[in-house]
């Protein structure tokens, strides 16, 4: 149905579309073509990647005492934010707009009315597979905030106020996320994501990047990770049904999914090891972006990062078989913190205390290898606060202080996973086998670690168990599977300082507790 939008006025607004119709659009405007198997198939051109350099938040009074300004969170004035807002409304005026209105947050208490506008078809079917879509349509929805996504349009930096032709601008006064410059969509689900980090703590809720799941006794666990850690493959697990593979809210009733769908990371999904989000990808409604495939049989091929390393699927969280019905569930017994260590020197498994959780919490530490990204030729050290450091609004110590306080309450068992590589270093160790991951990780969360005995190890203060379920011993500690013993302590020390280094900016206002538990180097 063509209507008027309240927000934008445009050549054609299509409100509502659904995933055939979408396609359509799509196809008919050249924006992709349809997979093998019913997929979408995109390519976002040259950003396959968000750009964290591009984004601002406006700089008004109803927000700016709550935002901790800085590299992340840049500010922008509000007569730039409506300038550069006149020049995309004029843009948009004379081409077709497909909108949809949608929630973010499955406790409806707590849950965010949005309005998607996109200038891309195919845009607003991911927004579509990302977002809660209400079971009917309302003639009276009122957005809480409001998306504009202008891809195509590229912003003028010396006359725009911005650091490039690419856009992400927060307005918490105006309740309006401008995007533009950017085709890769991610940019739309990661913008809400941050408004939810905003709102939530306001509310006494910990928004939280991770995935969630929940055994058949009601037992949650979360699970925090960056990209590349395996968040999204270990929650996917065929006995414990899904709650969401990404961005979650924990209440003061439990934890609830922010999302109606999943933006799984493809490179290299192997059938056999992710069998729910290899089907998922696989059918129609389902988004790829950038994925390489055959041209004349489209047939994918999911190896290959001729395009870019971060391939992505997008689809609703339904095509994962086995989830939780209404995406809610109660509190966490147990959090996994993730880490790819591919310097190979963190155990694969490790207890941590309250205050270690919250010090890791800070920490968000993983490592990029060779070939991730360019320019990198040996393992590198990365740390995001809270394991999504380019979305947290609020000072980090806000989110780790809203994690301790939960673990306290609720008496969660906290453990820190390595699935990085083990036996040396990236390039001489190997990477961690998923099948002894997943034993770990089964036996952390079914309670087969309580009563083994521990190891403390001396450069992160770690206790690692003895024995674990499925699991060669060897395996276990870290420096027993290197070889090159004096490499190993060299290696190891290295890290501790890189992590000192890093905690030295959250010292000032982090608890006793967390700096007693951080990492020194011998």
């Amino acid at each position: 149905m063509l209507t008027v939008s309240p927000q934008i006025k445009a050549a054609r607004i299509f409100e509502n579309l659904s995933p055939a119709e979408l396609y359509e659009h799509a196809l008919a405007r050249k924006e992709g073509v349809v997979g093998a198997d019913g997929q979408l198939l995109v390519d976002t051109g040259d950003h396959t990647g968000r750009s964290p350099n591009d984004k601002f938040f406006v700089r008004e009074p109803s927000s700016e005492a709550h935002i901790a300004w800085g590299k992340t969170n840049k500010p922008i004035d509000a007569a730039a934010f409506d300038a550069l807002y006149d020049r995309v409304a004029a843009y948009l005026s004379e081409r077709d707009v497909y909108s949809l209105d949608c929630y973010v947050g499955a406790d409806e208490r707590y849950r965010l009315a949005v309005r998607v506008q996109t200038e891309l078809a195919w845009q607003n079917l991911f927004a579509r597979d990302l977002f809660i879509i209400p079971e009917q349509s309302d003639a009276q929805f009122e957005p809480d905030f409001t998306v504009v996504d202008a891809a195509q349009f590229q912003a003028e930096p010396e006359r725009d106020h911005t650091n490039s032709a690419t856009f992400i601008l927060v307005n918490f006064a105006k309740r309006m996320i401008l995007i533009g410059g950017t085709r890769y969509a991610g940019e739309i689900k990661k913008s809400v994501f941050t408004v939810m980090n905003y709102l939530m703590p306001l509310r006494d809720v910990l928004p939280m990047h991770c995935s969630a799941n929940v055994g058949h006794d009601g037992d949650v666990a979360i699970f925090f990770g960056l990209s590349g850690t395996g968040k999204t493959t270990l929650s996917a697990d065929s006995k414990r049904p899904l709650i969401g593979d990404d961005e979650h809210g924990w209440s003061q009733d439990g934890v609830f999914n922010f999302e109606g769908g999943c933006y799984a990371k493809v490179i290299r999904l192997s059938k056999t090891a992710e069998p729910e989000i290899w089907a998922a990808s696989h059918r129609f409604g389902t988004v790829l972006e950038n994925v390489v495939y055959d041209p004349k049989t489209r047939q994918l091929d999911l190896d290959s990062q001729a395009k870019t390393e971060n391939t992505r699927s997008g689809y609703p969280i339904e095509f994962i078989g086995n989830i939780v019905p209404g995406s809610k569930a109660g509190h966490p017994r147990t959090i996994i913190m993730l880490t790819a260590d591919a310097f190979g020197v963190l155990p694969p498994i490790a207890k941590l205390t309250r205050d270690q959780a919250m010090y890791h919490f800070l920490s968000g530490y993983t490592a990029k290898v060779a070939g991730t990204e360019r320019g990198i030729t040996e393992p590198q050290a990365t740390f995001s606060t809270c394991f999504g450091a380019p979305f947290m609004v609020h000072h980090p110590t806000v989110y780790a202080n809203l994690l301790g306080e939960r673990i306290d309450r609720h008496g969660v068992d906290c453990w820190l996973v390595n699935t990085g590589w083990t036996g040396g270093a990236y390039g001489v160790g190997e990477r961690m086998s998923i099948a002894h991951t997943r034993a770990m990780v089964n036996a952390a969360l079914e309670g087969k670690l309580s009563d083994v005995a521990f190891e403390g190890e001396p450069f992160f203060g770690l206790e690692i168990p003895a024995t674990v379920p499925g699991v060669p011993n060897e395996v276990l500690n870290p420096r027993n599977a290197w070889s090159d013993k004096a490499g190993y302590d060299a290696t190891a020390r290295r890290l501790a300082g890189l992590f000192a280094d890093n905690f030295k900016q959250f010292e000032a206002q982090a608890s006793e507790g967390v700096r007693l538990a951080a990492i020194r180097p011998q």
